[in-house]
């Protein structure tokens, strides 16, 4: 449905109509009371939620695409890190302050496009289709560095973390090669490998220690993260 957003009262069933987004919106983020809404045209939107009035939303804010990046959609970006939003254009995420809505910084150690992001305790792991995985740390000045680059076979299209069974953190991501791999953190040690027919887009973390995967081919795999075998 382009050119707008859609949402419902679930009590009520009133609807409501969001006007602003240019072309399809891709992705869409809730926080502080807010709605992010990432467009076709790059451009992220932002509606501020009023309770108890005729419309509960409020347009507030448009995160702008860089004039040298119009050709890139707003089809990634999350909220992470608190108080952060990052988005990604070309090979570079770009980074505001949730409360302020304002640029804070640009992160560009990439040399192929960001495909996701995870947050995960005190680090972010992002992904590129340049066949790296890097861990980012905050620094003691409120800056995000890149602590370790681990480097695959092919370009990376999702990451998802649990813990195993014995609390160990486990990083699943899934590669253009039409492989998932599960590595064992802190040393990336490999715990698995799931092979699809079709590359895997999504990875979803579940209850009791399961996880979903979505393909190209709309696929949907229900996984399970088992303990490390002694």
């Amino acid at each position: 449905m382009p050119n707008v957003v859609k949402a419902w009262n679930i009590e009520s069933s009133a609807e409501f109509s969001l006007d602003g987004p240019v072309g399809e919106v891709y992705s869409m983020v809730v926080a502080n009371e807010m709605l992010f809404a990432g467009a076709q045209d790059g451009n992220i939107l932002v509606w501020k939620g009023i309770p108890n009035t005729q419309n509960p939303f409020l347009t507030g804010y448009t995160l702008e695409r860089p004039h040298s990046s119009c050709d890139m959609l707003s089809f990634c970006f999350v909220i992470a890190f608190t108080p952060f939003i990052f988005k990604f254009y070309s090979c570079k995420w770009l980074v505001w302050e949730l409360d302020t809505l304002e640029p804070v910084m640009t992160l560009n150690d990439h040399t192929d496009a960001p495909m996701s992001l995870l947050c995960w305790d005190q680090f972010l792991l992002s992904c590129s289709l340049d066949h790296t995985i890097k861990v980012w740390f905050a620094t003691g000045g409120g800056n995000l560095e890149a602590a370790y680059t681990h480097k695959e076979d092919n370009g990376v299209l999702a990451l998802g973390g649990l813990n195993d069974p014995d609390g160990k953190p486990v990083l699943i991501c899934a590669c253009n090669d039409n492989t998932v791999h599960l590595y064992e953190l802190p040393s990336f040690m490999e715990r698995g490998r799931i092979f699809s027919k079709h590359e895997v887009r999504v990875i979803e973390i579940g209850p009791d220690k399961l996880f979903f995967t979505g393909d190209g081919a709309g696929m949907l795999g229900v996984w399970k993260l088992l303990a490390k075998p002694s």
